[in-house]
């Protein structure tokens, strides 16, 4: 029914699996180990594209919450209204919630796929999924994309004295498809492999959890929803990996624990880069700002519009007179400067004689024209 899922994790795994084959050996317990880990890490290279907008898609979320609290707070009374307001400002943001969501979700079957198809590699239990298969049936059946020759070296594959697809809860009967490849493995052997995987599994998970609530807003931190979430990937999800350990085979425990190593790598690489976007942002708008400013020294820009020169009104008919006989004597032509001129020495002469001094507003006027 998943066929569609069991295939291209089958054909990934197979892929990796005859590149390390060349280094160490086919039946080697590292090349099978590294096999998983570079699956892992083929999967989530895929996924990093979809992983960097649900980082920006929780960013956004996180800066859009006060106005979406106003809106649950406006239209509190009013879900219809409130979901429309909400969708729209959600558009008009760009905002797009399924984004936050993706790559979660794409590594739900991956793990499901891998999982199933690892434990194909022994398909002699009896429980559920199980085909209940003999040991010799198993060993010449093939799994998905691989042969009966790859199953065999899968059940040859030892890790520090125990088989990758093995774990600690393991019926004997389970053991027994190992005795002609390697012989049947202690359960001893299968825990001091599984253990530690399983404590640095969980601690990875606490810690990836932990790097990421870091880096929430106070608003977002203080949502209930959010800070219940952030319980469960902080405690819950770490506990449970330790808890479930025990029934996970071991290239499971291999998946765990690489997939959070790729987590951690690309939780720092990826906030890193966009703090450093965030970084020039703001000195693109500080350099922006430096440029608009008047320079050091500079009269700012009088954007006022200049008031047209006021009228002076009607001259002094004795300043024109004077003008006149002045411009007589001097031979020049009369004009308003020189009116003003003339005005001003006959004023003088006339302010020396002790009389009153006329055309002051020609005067106040040429000083408005300067």
């Amino acid at each position: 029914m998943l066929d569609f899922i069991y295939y291209p994790v089958s054909w990934i795994l197979w892929f990796w699996h005859r590149v390390f084959g060349f280094a160490f050996g086919a039946d080697n317990g590292l090349t099978w180990a590294l096999a998983v880990v570079f699956l892992v890490f083929t999967l989530r290279l895929v996924l990093y594209k979809p992983f960097v907008k649900q980082v920006r898609t929780t960013r956004q979320m996180q800066e859009l919450q006060p106005q979406i609290k106003e809106l649950q707070k406006k239209y509190k009374n009013d879900r219809q209204k409130m979901a429309t307001e909400m969708q729209k400002l959600q558009k008009d943001h760009g905002f797009n919630p399924v984004m936050g969501c993706l790559p979660v979700l794409a590594q739900v079957p991956v793990f499901l796929g891998l999982f199933h198809v690892l434990r194909s590699f022994n398909r002699t239990g009896t429980g559920i999924g199980q085909l209940g298969m003999s040991t010799y049936d198993n060993a010449h059946t093939a799994n998905y994309v691989f042969s009966a020759v790859d199953v065999q070296s899968f059940l040859s594959a030892r890790i520090f004295g125990a088989p990758i697809s093995a774990y600690i809860t393991s019926p004997p009967s389970q053991l027994e498809a190992f005795a002609d490849y390697g012989g049947i493995p202690s359960k001893l052997s299968i825990a001091l492999v599984s253990i530690p995987l399983m404590v640095i599994a969980g601690l990875a998970t606490h810690f990836n959890a932990r790097a990421s609530v870091a880096r929430q807003t106070p608003e977002a931190a203080a949502n209930p929803q959010a800070a219940m979430m952030n319980k469960l990937a902080l405690w819950v999800f770490p506990l449970g990996v330790l808890v479930g350990g025990p029934f996970l085979p071991i290239a499971i425990l291999l998946y765990w624990v690489s997939n959070n190593i790729w987590t951690y790598g690309q939780q720092h690489l990826v906030f890193g880069r966009m703090a450093k976007e965030e970084e020039e942002k703001k000195q693109a708008k500080l350099e922006q700002r430096a440029q608009n400013a008047p320079k050091p020294g500079a009269k700012p820009v009088n954007t006022k519009k200049k008031q047209p020169p006021v009228d002076a009104g009607p001259v002094d008919a004795e300043a024109v007179d004077a003008d006149a006989s002045d411009s007589g004597s001097t031979g020049a032509a009369p004009s308003v400067n020189g009116t003003a001129k003339s005005a001003g020495k006959t004023s003088g002469q006339r302010r020396s004689g002790g009389q009153k001094r006329p055309g002051n507003r020609g005067r106040a006027n040429q000083k408005r024209r300067r």
